[in-house]
């Protein structure tokens, strides 16, 4: 069941008032809102005032007999009369909306955007003052990508921050090749007089192509760029995708301003982001708490239609404008870190502030001695510089400082030097470069001086001979040194020795073979002379 809140009673009603401070603190606390415009501005004003739009069409055209809608229909173009009538009130429109400004309804979304709270807007209004405020519109050229082929004309889905629904009065639109132009003063004073303006594209391709003896082409004429009733938006598709995208998002807030919800479009868009609200909301939010939530806001005048009983939550009966003045107080009041911005403006020349209430910025001789500081590597900011010799000495001390931490360490190196480090992991430095000297060759010990001494042939008992009083080891003998010397060289030498050595060994077994052979023989014949003489 909707609730609704009358603005005006909120200065004596108690209970109106605190519902209406928790609107605004629910504005506060949402970061994904949702906004959708009507009319909420005072345009509609001089369209329905003694002397606005409407009575100037019957003033001009007493014969036409035409209602409001009539004049935002499609089906006007089917008679060349009413078509008059729709040029000449579009463009005497055109001239008021000039002469408008954005009203609190349009900062206040703008706000909303800057604070990063604001979702998307969507809007049924054609003025396209949301832009002048710097949200940028989905009509605009610079909403739309400038690729070729599949990609041109679509739009910057994440640039574009108000969706316009009905389009942009501010552009005009080829009926024929649908190319579209900002709407310039010659075209309004065309519309002014119930005409159409050609188009120049098609002229420049049709003057072409008559150019190289070709037919000419159906030349087209210019058009308000504003989506009627009954008719195509030219971005559906794309303005579809903008909608699928932000339901997707989950918002959590839906602030609809200014519109009756009539139209099948809208009507449809306002239910589905109020479904997807009211389904993301918890569970125990709704159970801990007895208070209708504040996900869909309805801000209008007239209420809203029973068809809308279970989708919008509160009504707030009243203008816009003074709706968004009371949650912008009220969003102050509550969160004011929000409000903070820095007053700090400093003189270019002498750096003295331009404002007394304004802060003075420190000067650049002080942000030059603090990046003095920092570039000597002086890390206490109370310490005065260090002088030449103090920083040389500091150099030197910062050279043998402790060991470097464990990433930024030598690949195979130990954390501490030999002479820090413990026996068992103390690495040798020692590199072998071949045969010792006699002189060092010993065994464990060096020579010692108490034992008897030994006799004489004691060297040449063994090439290596180890006695169990002395353990130093023998002078190697020559035949040993040859022998580490052949295992020394290169591989190719050896290979070519071991193959000599193995014809060697094969002529000897040949040689044997042919001894032993003549030896049988030898054998053989002496047995034979042996029996014949016996």
């Amino acid at each position: 069941m909707t609730i609704t809140l009358d603005l005006a009673a909120a200065s004596k009603d108690v209970h109106t008032r605190r519902a209406l401070y928790d609107l605004s603190a629910a504005v506060v606390k949402k970061k994904k809102i949702v906004v959708v415009t009507g009319l909420v501005y005072h345009v509609h004003v001089a369209f329905r005032s003694s002397d606005g739009l409407y009575n100037m069409v019957k003033e001009r055209y007493p014969d036409v007999v035409m209602k409001g809608r009539d004049l935002f229909d499609a089906s006007l173009f089917r008679d060349t009369t009413s078509t008059s009538v729709f040029y000449s009130f579009i463009a005497e429109l055109k001239k008021k909306i000039d002469e408008a400004a954005p009203s609190q309804t349009h900062h206040f979304i703008k706000t909303l955007d800057s604070k990063n709270k604001l979702l998307r807007s969507y809007t049924q209004n054609i003025d396209g003052l949301e832009e002048r405020v710097g949200l940028m519109g989905s009509s605009g050229e610079a909403a739309k990508s400038s690729g070729k082929g599949k990609n041109a004309a679509k739009l910057r889905v994440k640039e574009v921050r108000n969706v316009q629904l009905h389009g942009d009065i501010h552009r005009v639109r080829c009926i024929v090749c649908s190319a579209e132009f900002p709407c310039a003063q010659e075209h309004l004073n065309a519309f002014l007089e119930g005409t159409a303006p050609d188009c120049p594209e098609c002229l420049s391709r049709s003057e072409a192509r008559v150019a190289r003896s070709a037919r000419a082409i159906r030349v087209g004429s210019l058009r308000p760029a504003i989506v009627l009733y009954d008719e195509p938006h030219p971005l559906g598709e794309d303005i579809g995708a903008i909608q699928m995208a932000d339901v997707n998002k989950k918002p959590d807030m839906l602030i609809i301003m200014g519109t009756s919800m009539k139209v099948h479009g809208l009507k449809q868009l306002v239910k589905d982001f109020a479904k997807t609200i009211h389904s993301t909301s918890s569970a125990a939010t709704s159970s801990s708490s007895s208070k209708r939530p504040c996900k869909v806001v309805f801000v209008n005048k007239t209420p809203p239609s029973s068809e809308w009983a279970d989708i919008i939550d509160y009504h707030v009966s009243g203008d816009t404008d003074t709706w968004v003045h009371k949650v912008l107080d009220d969003w102050k009041r509550i969160r004011p870190s929000d409000w903070e911005i820095q007053q700090t403006l400093v003189d270019a020349e002498d750096g003295r502030s331009v404002a007394g209430a304004f802060k003075t910025a420190k000067s650049s001789t002080a942000v030059a001695t603090k990046a003095k500081k920092r570039v000597l590597g002086n890390k206490d900011e109370n310490v005065a510089p260090e002088s030449s010799s103090d920083l040389h000495a500091h150099e030197v001390q910062k050279s043998i400082n402790h060991p470097p931490s464990p990433g930024k360490r030598r690949q195979k190196s130990s954390h501490y030097d030999d002479r820090n480090s413990s026996p068992s992991k103390r690495q040798s430095v020692a590199v072998f470069k071949g045969i010792m000297p006699a002189s060092e060759r010993k065994l464990l010990f060096s020579e010692t001086t108490n034992h008897p001494e030994q006799p004489a042939d004691y060297a040449e008992s063994s090439k290596m001979d180890i006695s169990l009083l002395d353990l130093s080891m023998q002078d190697v003998q020559a035949e040993v040194i040859k022998e580490i010397e052949e295992a020394a060289k290169p591989a190719a030498r050896r290979r070519k020795a071991g193959k000599t050595a193995a014809t060697s060994t094969k002529v000897t077994i040949l040689r044997t073979k042919t001894l032993t052979s003549k030896n049988v023989g030898r054998r053989k014949t002496s047995r034979s002379l042996i029996a014949a003489t016996s």
